[in-house]
């Protein structure tokens, strides 16, 4: 006959393992799912989603404006 608290011990092992192999693919289930939301998100707002290079470079001129009246 086997020692109960061995039995005890592995069934408390196993049921640990188990726990923790759950929460993480509940967790990645969960990041899986967000980041199918954000590609609906983008799609939905079409492709311009990304800004341009010439919004790019009006952003860098203001920012460059402002530290300019900064530094005066």
């Amino acid at each position: 006959m086997q020692d109960p608290t061995a039995l005890l011990a592995l069934a408390s092992a196993g049921t640990a393992a188990t726990a923790i192999a759950s929460a993480a693919a509940l967790r990645g289930w969960r990041d899986w799912l967000d980041l199918r939301r954000n590609a609906v998100e983008t799609a939905r707002r079409g492709w311009r989603a990304q800004p341009t290079i010439a919004e790019l470079k009006a952003r860098v001129r203001r920012l460059e404006a402002i530290a300019d009246g900064a530094a005066s």
